[in-house]
Formats: structure tokens, C-alpha cells, sequence
């Protein structure tokens, strides 16, 4: 059975830090280009970062750049997204997407973030 399990969110600070964990079972971890993707209450649903297979290659949303970055330990099936600087605006649900093909896509349940004073 398929499953993304994500971890780590919460209620920080404006500045603060947190990390997220994706960890996935039930198909090869390390042939999936993972992404992490958020949703604000009334906005569309918006890729954050992604990251290939083997980690070599990465993208990030322009808002992120420089505050967030993505990573995977595919020895433990797991892709984390560390975030900085937090600001409120980074406020969402945060969602792991895995993409090993068509037909081959699964989303987890989602981690709240919140940022706020």
C-alpha cells in the first residue's frame, strides 16, 4: 500500500524555523521526483520545491529561493524541506507529492504551518 507521511509542521515565530519529513512506503522511493507543494485558505495550490530521484537536481518557487531548501535520504525514503526566515505569508498546508509517471502519482495527507507572533 502506497503511503506519504508527512511530519513537522506547526506554529512558529516570523523568522523562525522548522523542518518537514515526507517518508514513503509501498513503491521504490528513489525513482520518484519528489515535490513539496502548499495551499493557502482561498489560493490555488502551488509547487514550493522538487527534487530529482537521486537528488542531484532541485528547483524552488521564486518566493522560497533562498529561505527553503529541499533534500532526500533515499536510504531512509524520505524527502525533508528545511524552511528559514519563516515570514506569515508562508502560512499553508504543506503537501508531499510524489511523480514516478503517469499513473504513478501520489499526494500525503498534508502538515499544517503556521506563522505568526
Amino acid at each position: 500500500q502506497v503511503q506519504l507521511a508527512e511530519s513537522g509542521g506547526g506554529l512558529v515565530q516570523p523568522g523562525g524555523s522548522l523542518r518537514l519529513s515526507c517518508t514513503a512506503s509501498g513503491f521504490t522511493f528513489s525513482n520518484y521526483f519528489m515535490t513539496w507543494y502548499r495551499q493557502s485558505p482561498g489560493k490555488e495550490r502551488e509547487l514550493v520545491a522538487s527534487i530529482s530521484g537521486g537528488g542531484g537536481s532541485t528547483k524552488y518557487a521564486d518566493p522560497v529561493k533562498g529561505r527553503f531548501t529541499i533534500s532526500r535520504d533515499n536510504a531512509k525514503d524520505t524527502v525533508y524541506l528545511l524552511m528559514r526566515s519563516l515570514k506569515p505569508e508562508d502560512t499553508a498546508v504543506y503537501y508531499c507529492y510524489a511523480d514516478g509517471g503517469p499513473q504513478y502519482e501520489y499526494w500525503g495527507q498534508g502538515t499544517q504551518v503556521t506563522v505568526s507572533s
